[in-house]
């Protein structure tokens, strides 16, 4: 039997990172045994539910490089087929239509609350056939009154559940729309999915999903509930422990294989090993060894695997995305040093791609603007004969590389008679606007010749300014 996953998001946000992980599960097992992994838009809630969603949830699988085998399948085309099974239920009395006001059901479940009941559906409707002018009734599933259900959870092991403690839940609304415990149940079973991975929070769901896949004849698939993630402080992942959309985890300059990395080892171990390449997550991935404890994020740790991967990565790899993060910012890559060469040069320095590509930018465009700061430190008045006598040396080299920058340095450094510092450091804010890059040889040799001269040259103009405006009175 070929196994079959699926990633059933709602299109009423962003891709949450929680989603991300459960998408990564599902797809690691069905990957390991050869099977398909089905994406479908769970879009029944008609009011929250958007086109701008869809994309996003499509942009971040994407980006993240789960691809699916088939859809995405969208529940608003297959309302016929709700609708058909929700009529073979009524006609074979396994469902029935609730006649119930909202202000009944509010009254019975202040009544249960104030007796310190468990609020719930008391069945009123449930042998009756008569219908109320002015009530458009819901119809509601025909639970068992007896009986239990069990089932052996992939990750939490073996759960019953009593069916007097479930009560006859809504499958279709006042309108006719159908709700998700139905949809989610035709769904599985029309798509032949056998294996269910999903969060934690889904699993009071599944006893009375059962329960109707039971009523339509249908088996059951095998359910494994993955805790949820928490925040640095132990309460529940949100937006104030910072980035929960994977987009966003993009837009902050990380590379999809290292949110992939950091995912798989939130619940998910392979004895101490941290670093996992897309084939060994394959290859070692099990669901009996998700952890049942819900699992802390932790961004240090993220950050600490996006800088493994940008050192270590492909560099043409890093490149696709690195010319990504240059476009937001304005920066034409065409026009400067060739892009792998520039990555070989920070990789081991930035930890981001925006990191990467904020710190290159200089090398990309006609100008620099000075960090008042590093100005104010280095382009001093006497640093001015120490600019001048570095581009002497340097508009006198034949041939522009590292090598021959470096001899030109060390041949100032000895004539001027001070201390390598005291050269590179003007010379670099003069040439990127900064106190921070590359060795100064690899950084000149980037630039090139007539950028580096031309700002070195607007680095003495700037000095003799801002030195003439001090001495007026």
């Amino acid at each position: 039997m070929k196994i079959r996953t699926r990633f059933a998001p709602s299109p009423t946000g962003y891709l949450h990172i929680g989603g991300c992980r459960t998408a990564l599960f599902s797809w690691l097992f069905s990957r390991k045994h050869g099977g398909e992994f089905i994406l479908r838009i769970e879009d029944t809630d008609l009011e929250r539910s958007s086109r701008e969603s869809v994309d996003a949830i499509l942009e971040g699988m994407t980006w993240l490089g789960l691809e699916f085998d088939k859809g995405p399948f969208f529940q608003t085309e297959r309302f016929d087929r709700y609708k058909e099974v929700i009529q073979q239920l009524l006609d074979q009395d396994k469902a029935y239509h609730c006649f119930c006001t909202k202000e009944e059901l509010e009254a019975l479940r202040n009544q249960q609350m104030a007796n310190k009941q468990k609020p719930r559906y008391d069945g009123r409707c449930r042998d009756h056939k008569q219908s109320r002018d002015g009530v458009d009734p819901v119809i509601r599933f025909k639970n068992p009154s007896h009986g239990e259900v069990v089932f052996d959870d992939l990750v939490r092991g073996s759960i019953t559940v009593q069916n007097e403690e479930l009560d006859d839940l809504i499958i279709a609304r006042s309108d006719g729309s159908p709700t998700y415990n139905l949809t989610v149940v035709i769904d599985d079973m029309d798509m032949g999915i056998n294996y269910v991975l999903r969060g934690d929070d889904h699993i009071n769901n599944t006893p009375r999903q059962i329960n109707i896949l039971k009523a339509i004849g249908a088996e059951p698939p095998e359910y494994a509930h993955v805790p949820m993630i928490l925040g640095p402080d132990g309460s529940r992942l949100s937006k104030r422990h910072g980035a929960v959309s994977v987009m966003q985890y993009r837009d902050e300059g990380y590379l999809p294989e290292a949110l992939l990395n950091y995912l798989v080892r939130l619940g998910w171990s392979h004895g101490d090993t941290e670093i996992f390449s897309i084939d060994e997550m394959i290859d070692l991935f099990d669901i009996p060894e998700i952890n049942r404890a819900p699992a802390s994020f932790n961004p240090e740790k993220l950050l600490w695997l996006n800088h493994y991967y940008i050192r270590n990565g492909d560099i043409k790899h890093i490149a696709h995305h690195l010319r990504w993060h240059l476009g937001q910012i304005g920066i034409d890559p065409a026009q400067g040093p060739d892009i792998l060469t520039v990555i070989e040069a920070q990789r081991e320095r930035c930890r981001t791609l925006v990191e990467m590509a904020r710190s290159s930018a200089f090398l990309y465009t006609d100008s620099v603007t000075y960090d008042e700061k590093a100005a104010r430190k280095n382009l001093k008045p006497a640093s001015k004969e120490i600019l001048l006598a570095a581009k002497t040396q340097l508009s006198g080299l034949v041939i522009w590389n590292n090598e021959t920058i470096q001899q030109a340095m060390g041949n100032l450094e000895e004539m001027l008679e001070v201390k390598f510092g005291k050269i590179a450091q003007p010379l670099r804010v003069a040439v990127t606007g900064t106190s921070s890059s590359p060795s100064i040889d690899v950084t000149l040799s980037l630039l090139g010749r007539e950028r580096t001269l031309q700002r070195i040259s607007v680095a003495v103009d700037f000095i003799e300014r801002t030195d003439t405006g001090a001495r007026q009175p």
